[in-house]
């Protein structure tokens, strides 16, 4: 518990589909209160890479790459040891004793995401980092494995930020937008003065990884993404690839969906450099288009399944993508009329809202309230999210 009996620390851990590192954000959350998000206070926030290895299996695995039951069960080991590693490593640097620590929350790490049936394949999700691991190393009762409970209850088992989006940005006489651009993109709708039922989010398309996979291809390992979409501003756009490209099924399919890197992974990007438009590009034509197909993508989702039917003021931008200028400038010149903000203008820093959106999902988990958002997964109605596991009596 923190220093005050009022309220608690929470630490929040969340790794997104890039697998670039462990978020990890130090949240004080007043210890009574119906919409912790109100009184939730972001104290630290760190981002701690990953180990090498772990990585690369990680996106290994993740891409769909042979692998074994028992090479699964290790690595959700492993990549619980890393997370860990990475909670105590920044309490450290922050001189806070894991002690003063009420709880953690951590999404783990998505290897698989399917939240539709397809074929004969029934929805299914993996997120690994076993949250017992975390809680015995630690010492701190963790909260895990929060999709699965609002796929068996019928939904997409994603996104699982709106509630968090709903406390922090709903406005009286403001419709706004909720906008996270991480490896994927989604987006959290709030109309004026709405009701938690009025809510309603998914998964816009590829936000950062089509982007980044493709930085990676071109400097063959030494660049993890487009810093100030750098190698981007030296390529020109091919416009029968971007047309292409922004003819695929997903954007036209109706909410609730979400999506992840079995669709936008290394596949896809592979596909993207054969096609007939791409012959002859450079790696700097290839990333400017691909992040034009980030910015083009939202925009067709707001134009399609949101400004049609919500009166939307500002959107407001958070994730890795917010800190590409090429990205927003094309939100904003593509989005007239709407106010278009980072998330740090308004209290939450771009990089760290997801680990603090885990950190007040783990704190409803602990207190038995439910925090999914039928409408935006699609599932029957409220459900409680995660797994807990306590840590070792002392």
């Amino acid at each position: 518990m923190s220093r005050s009996r009022r309220s608690a620390l929470v630490v929040g851990l969340m790794s997104g589909t890039s697998a670039d590192g462990i978020d990890v954000a130090l949240v004080r959350i007043a210890a009574r209160g119906v919409t912790p998000a109100r009184s939730a206070q972001i104290l630290e926030f760190a981002t701690v890479p990953y180990a090498g290895a772990a990585r690369k299996a990680v996106l290994r695995i993740a891409e769909g790459e042979q692998t074994s039951a028992g090479e699964i069960s290790q690595l959700n080991f492993r990549v619980g040891g890393e997370f860990a590693r990475a909670a105590l490593a920044s309490l450290r640097r922050w001189r806070v004793p894991p002690q003063r620590v009420a709880l953690i929350g951590s999404h783990g790490q998505t290897i698989f995401h399917q939240g539709s049936r397809v074929g004969p394949q029934n929805p299914s999700t993996l997120q690994i980092g076993e949250p017992a691991v975390i809680a015995a190393r630690t010492g701190i009762t963790t909260v895990g494995d929060f999709r699965p409970a609002d796929i068996a209850a019928g939904g997409q088992g994603a996104p699982l930020v709106p509630i968090v989006d709903y406390w922090l940005y709903r406005g009286a006489h403001m419709g706004r937008v909720a906008l996270n651009i991480g490896g994927i993109a989604n987006l959290t709708v709030l109309p004026a003065g709405s009701e938690l039922t009025d809510v309603f989010a998914f998964d816009t398309g590829p936000g950062n990884m089509v982007v980044d996979a493709l930085v990676r291809r071109a400097t063959r390992g030494r660049q993890t993404f487009d810093r100030d979409a750098a190698i981007a501003a030296r390529g020109r756009t091919i416009p029968a690839l971007i047309n292409s490209l922004l003819a695929d099924d997903y954007f036209r399919l109706p909410p609730p969906k979400s999506t992840g890197r079995e669709r936008y992974g290394e596949e896809y990007v592979r596909r993207l450099i054969a096609r007939p438009e791409a012959r002859g590009a450079s790696h700097a034509d290839l990333i400017r288009t691909a992040t034009l197909l980030t910015a083009l993508s939202i925009v067709d989702a707001m134009n399609r399944w949101v400004r049609r039917k919500t009166k939307i003021n500002e959107v407001i931008v958070s994730g890795g993508g917010a800190h590409n200028p090429l990205v927003m400038a094309q939100l904003i010149a593509a989005l007239r009329g709407i106010r278009v903000s980072a998330s740090g203008q308004l209290g939450v820093p771009e990089d760290a809202k997801e680990a603090f959106a885990f950190a007040l999902l783990a704190w409803e988990t602990l207190h038995r309230r439910p925090s999914n958002v039928p409408r935006a997964t699609g599932a029957r109605g409220p459900v409680i999210l995660g797994k807990i596991c306590y840590a070792p009596p002392t």
